[in-house]
């Protein structure tokens, strides 16, 4: 089951610590595995002795913690802030923590990080995931080495040496970028119908989509047919609404992509959203995630290799249906005894009259959203009320 996509953009009107940096200790370079879901990246992020999950993500300037379950964290002197980006309120609540030290691998350590508690409760994406994900990382990850991301051995790499990068870039294709507001953006060409257009994108880590395109700040756009209404995700300010379809073709530089599934965010949803000058839209993790990728930051430059990824077809949900996990459960199966079989670290058994009941801790899932007119919405099923454990 494929998760929906997920935006995180954050937009905090404040002044950067130009002593907020990550620093190789000892080394030449440093290796991050990740994990890969639904197109996103999530990383392990030690914050002040915590063991923490962050998402990484290049369209956020900021690092931001905004859940931490059953984790303990020490933070230093907290400022209230407001923090605004995708969805369709002004703003939300929340604060701002610096000098923390934060460690990223055996030897990537930032001792002055700065960091943004967002206190609302319902931004969360564990429940989307499937794994506890207690923040979300950017810029501050990027600004000062080239960072390497293999998607199929799901490693990150990040160089401290020069020599090292040039010898891996050998066989890469170099592109230009512009690092502004703190976010990349790269040139590339859209072809809505039949006429290629050149178009300012964000390079977007924490977009599982392939592309997303803004209607409005494009001159005589029209909609491609087919295309259907749908929940393109959840930002800082709530959900995100628009409009899917397919584009003919997507470039960058010589790689072509055809028919692409493209999200276009309706005028609403973007209202509070401070885009840089030119921008028309984002790359997502769909299309990204087709190479083995060097961001550049300090040289403002993005190399590209295809690997075995590249030629996926692209793929549409066509249930129509949004799940969530909503917990765990524990639930009681009937098995037959039997004696030197080892129990999984979620199985508790109990014998009770010579029969064995075996008690395995289950995920709980709900609908979390269900698109209009889709399968899903014909078939009658509908989203899960808030009370609806409340009820048991």
């Amino acid at each position: 089951m494929k998760y929906r996509c997920f935006i995180w953009l954050l937009l905090i009107s404040i002044f950067i610590n130009a002593q907020n940096s990550f620093e190789i200790k000892d080394a030449k370079k440093t290796v991050v595995p990740f994990k890969l879901i639904n197109n996103l990246i999530f990383i392990p992020v030690n914050i002040n002795g915590a063991d923490l999950t962050f998402l990484l993500d290049t369209g956020v300037a900021e690092t931001s913690i905004f859940s931490l379950e059953n984790k303990e964290v020490k933070l230093t002197t907290l400022e209230k802030i407001k923090f605004s980006g995708l969805g369709g309120n002004a703003s939300i609540d929340g604060f701002r923590s610096d000098n923390n030290t934060g460690t990223i691998g055996k030897n990537f350590i930032n001792k002055s990080l700065s960091l943004f508690i967002i206190v609302n409760q319902e931004f969360n994406i564990s429940s989307h995931v499937g794994i506890p994900v207690n923040g979300i990382i950017g810029y501050h990850f990027f600004k000062d080495h080239a960072v390497s991301i293999d998607y199929v051995s799901k490693k990150i790499t990040i160089y401290n040496d020069i020599e090292l990068l040039r010898k891996k870039t050998k066989r890469f294709e170099e592109f230009p970028i512009s690092i502004e507001k703190n976010k990349p953006y790269i040139e590339a060409e859209v072809e809505m119908t039949n006429e290629k257009k050149t178009s300012k994108l964000l390079i977007d880590l924490g977009n599982s989509d392939p592309i997303w395109l803004f209607p409005t700040l494009i001159k005589n756009f029209v909609y491609n047919r087919p295309n259907i209404d749908d929940f393109l995700g959840r930002g800082f300010n709530g959900d995100v609404y628009g409009k899917r379809s397919r584009i003919h073709n997507f470039y960058l530089g010589d790689f072509k992509f055809e028919k692409p599934l493209t999200a276009m965010p309706d005028e609403f949803s973007i209202q509070h959203v401070n885009l840089v000058e030119n921008r028309r839209g984002s790359v997502g993790g769909e299309i990204l995630r087709r190479f083995t990728i060097i961001f550049d930051y300090p040289n403002q430059k993005i190399y590209l290799k295809k690997n075995k990824n590249y030629d996926d077809p692209f793929h549409f949900n066509m249930s129509g249906l949004d799940f969530q996990q909503d917990g765990l459960s524990w639930e009681k199966d009937f098995v037959a005894l039997e004696t030197g079989a080892k129990k999984a670290s979620n199985e508790i058994e109990v014998i009770n009259n010579n029969l064995q009941y075996k008690f395995v801790l289950k995920p709980l899932f709900s609908i979390a959203g269900v698109r209009k007119d889709s399968p899903a919405d014909r078939a009658g099923l509908k989203k899960r009320r808030p009370d609806y454990y409340n009820q048991w």
